[in-house]
């Protein structure tokens, strides 16, 4: 029987009906909250990770930037956690879905352009335009400038969704891989087995610094556009 090797990126049904949705609300169920005055390890351990990370990311901003802190946080969280639970064996990963990261990226990065030009316009349109720019370059560099600016959001989308699905496959590959040479090989079997072990330590520290980056770039441009 031959298995499709992108059928774990197919969006799943119940009834017929897309589960995705399901998916998606999911993880923010697995978030430990106290109602304690005095937390566990587990609470506190979440909430320090939530400050440093809130704190890296909102040093560089100014009042109006930081008012994005709560945002930024559920964002990270949200893609780390969705990140996570896809590594887990017959789970679906919504962050393999171009659809869903452009979703989130496209309303994201227009939020901050649309601040930028309504605080600081001058500043926003200079960027279109280097200062000493020679004056034949003039309408070409600012062609330039202006896709740059439009094609920021299907980057972020396109990173994520890149890394998370290679990573997925390259998992998928080993492991059958790993099944194949079962019945043909032991010690060739160990071999890989420990790779893919390797691997899928490393693909956890790839969820999580994919989510961290795809946060940090929106924090950036959040910041030249205030």
């Amino acid at each position: 029987m031959n298995e499709n090797l992108f059928a774990s990126f197919i969006a799943p049904t119940i009834l017929g009906l897309p589960a995705a949705v399901l998916i998606i609300l999911f993880p923010p169920l697995l978030i430990p909250t106290s109602k304690y005055l005095i937390n566990n390890r587990l609470i506190t351990t979440q909430q320090w990770l939530i400050k440093l990370t809130s704190k890296q990311m909102m040093t560089m901003h100014n009042t109006k930037g930081r008012t994005w802190s709560l945002m930024l946080v559920s964002l990270i969280i949200f893609i780390a956690t969705t990140n996570l639970l896809g590594l887990l064996p017959h789970s679906f990963t919504p962050t393999t879905q171009l659809s869903m990261n452009l979703a989130m990226a496209i309303p994201l990065w227009a939020g901050a352009v649309i601040m930028g030009f309504r605080s600081k316009i001058k500043d926003a349109l200079a960027h279109f335009l280097p200062q000493g720019t020679p004056t034949p370059l003039i309408p070409m560099l600012v062609i330039i400038e202006t896709i740059s600016l439009l094609i920021q959001p299907m980057a972020l989308a396109v990173r994520l969704t890149a890394n998370i699905t290679a990573g997925h496959l390259l998992m998928h590959l080993i492991g059958s891989a790993t099944l194949a040479m079962s019945t043909i090989n032991l010690p060739s079997t160990l071999i890989i087995f420990t790779i893919l072990i390797l691997l899928t330590i490393l693909e956890i520290a790839v969820a999580l610094i994919q989510a961290y980056v795809f946060t940090l770039l929106v924090s950036l441009y959040l910041h030249d556009n205030t």
